[in-house]
């Protein structure tokens, strides 16, 4: 074994992967409604031969034989093999079947979840969903290292060394002090004018302003792709390959435009990793709480500036053709930022967002930790959603059926948003200490925005552990006052509150 037949391996292995993330962009974005069953056989095949490799002879000699021969490898080499090893010592003991089993039927149960969509009735997805949390129950003790409870094994697939005990503290601050915001606002606060956020702006409308907006943000369309479908995602393929999704609304323009936004973020971390680490498990973002970070900085950091909006207003009425021409741009930048309770996440407003991915958070720990019936759960969603936010679910639909997190089994996923929320506040304030980034967003060049998150966090990929990161860039690990602070500086300028109090 050297250096170069790993690598040679671990490209192979990353090629079978590369045709998998092919299969799930096909799934979710255009695939015959009637082809879900042949295409789940397709990828339960592919699968195996994927994760086969990933555990497989030329795999386990490498991790035999470079601790004893480490001066065989580069740097680069050093680094990847850290990554493998890790990768290997949490998957090498899961039955390959088991493997097979989930992904067969997480392709199923996208297609139960898309006709449970049509049919707003979660018992038509009911049996898929016991079937995911199912298998994921066995593989749970297969992934244990030293976690304290089941959560924390999923939490820990998606935020190394996140746990409960880390997010029931964390989010306790958050909701405190999201819920004293909105109250303040209701007391203090003078409610924008919102009556013509939902005047009709067309697809093609929509498309021309969010696309010149993301490229100067700087996500590469000779890289990417936009494409339409029910639930947005970024899909990251290859580095030349770093596609992004919406869903528009033709009277609702902000799901859209800023959903994009979102999405171009992740696809912009995807597409300025060091090209050093292309055809290795480094080559993708380190966590997604990391990963978020980075596309709710797009969305919600730059998507909440004034000076980039007072930038970009001009052409946003140019490209709406009128619509917009008798809506000032003090009025027009308030509305983007009324807050109101909501039933859909991705529909929230950035102060309520953080509280629907805590009652997922609190839904899924109930799942994993307490054992919470699969049947209860539309009941605990809607309670959940009446206690926090004040409203009411009618339909599965505007309730449990909104997430396609579930179907794919990404279960210990949704914290991730709010982790990503926090770190971009964070990011954001130490951004400041070295760029002035209104006079940046208020100009025609932005790149210097991009090529610092570059710098701090893209290039490494998943070379570097979360909490490295946000430590190294920030100099203090993950602290959620930040993201109190920043919300309550928008809110309370948006809404006419003065703050008499300093902390």
């Amino acid at each position: 074994m050297n250096e170069k037949e790993f690598l040679d391996e671990l490209k192979e292995i990353d090629l079978l992967n590369q045709a998998l993330k092919l299969q799930d962009w096909d799934i979710q974005t255009g695939m015959p409604e009637k082809a879900n069953e042949d295409r789940s056989e397709l990828n339960s095949y592919l699968y195996g031969l994927y994760f086969s490799k990933k555990i497989g002879p030329k795999i386990k000699e490498a991790i035999d034989y470079f601790p004893q021969h480490p001066e065989e490898l580069s740097e680069v080499g050093q680094v990847v093999f850290e990554k493998v090893k890790e990768n290997y010592e949490l998957e090498h003991l899961v039955p390959e079947e088991l493997m097979s089993a989930l992904t067969a039927a997480t392709s199923k149960a996208h297609g139960k979840w898309q006709e449970a969509r049509a049919s707003k009735q979660f018992s038509d997805f009911q049996s898929a969903l016991t079937e995911n949390i199912h298998i994921t129950k066995q593989l749970i003790p297969y992934w244990r290292k030293e976690e304290k409870t089941d959560y924390d094994v999923l939490l820990n697939q998606y935020e190394p060394g996140m746990t409960v005990e880390i997010l029931d503290q964390v989010f306790a601050q958050v909701k405190e002090g999201i819920l004293s915001i909105r109250q303040t606002l209701k007391e203090k606060g003078k409610e924008p004018a919102t009556d013509f956020l939902s005047r009709k702006m067309t697809k093609k409308q929509q498309k021309r302003f969010v696309v010149e907006v993301i490229k100067q943000l700087g996500y590469d369309f000779s890289r990417g792709r936009l494409d339409d479908t029910v639930h947005p995602f970024m899909i990251g393929i290859s580095p030349n390959d770093a596609r992004i999704t919406t869903r528009w609304d033709e009277h609702d323009f902000k799901m859209a435009i800023l959903g994009v936004i979102h999405e171009a973020g992740h696809g912009m971390y995807e597409q300025n990793i060091d090209l050093k680490y292309a055809h290795t498990p480094i080559y993708e973002g380190t966590s997604m709480g990391i990963h978020e970070s980075q596309s709710l900085f797009n969305e919600i950091i730059v998507g909440s500036n004034r000076s980039f909006w007072k930038k970009q207003y001009p052409f946003f009425q140019e490209c709406a053709e009128g619509t917009f021409d008798d809506v000032s741009f003090d009025d027009f930048y308030r509305s983007l930022k009324h807050t109101k309770s909501s039933l859909v996440r991705i529909e929230a407003d950035s102060l309520t967002y953080p509280l629907h991915i805590i009652i997922r958070y609190e839904i899924e720990k109930m799942i994993f930790n307490e054992g919470l019936a699969v049947e209860k759960l539309p009941e605990v969603w809607n309670q959940k959603y009446e206690e926090y936010l004040g409203v009411r679910p009618e339909n599965d639909l505007e309730g449990i059926l909104q997430d396609v997190h579930w179907s794919g089994a990404s279960f210990g996923y949704f914290p991730s948003y709010a982790l990503g929320y926090m770190y971009a506040a964070q990011l954001y304030h130490a951004m400041g200490k070295d760029l002035a980034v209104d006079e940046i967003l208020a100009s025609d060049d932005y790149s210097s925005i991009r090529e610092w998150m570059t710098e701090h966090i893209h290039q490494y990929g998943a070379s570097r552990k979360p909490n490295q990161l946000i430590q190294d860039t920030t100099k203090e690990p993950l602290n959620p006052q930040y993201l109190i602070d920043y919300m309550e500086k928008i809110y309370f300028d948006v809404y006419g509150v003065e703050k008499t109090n300093s902390k």
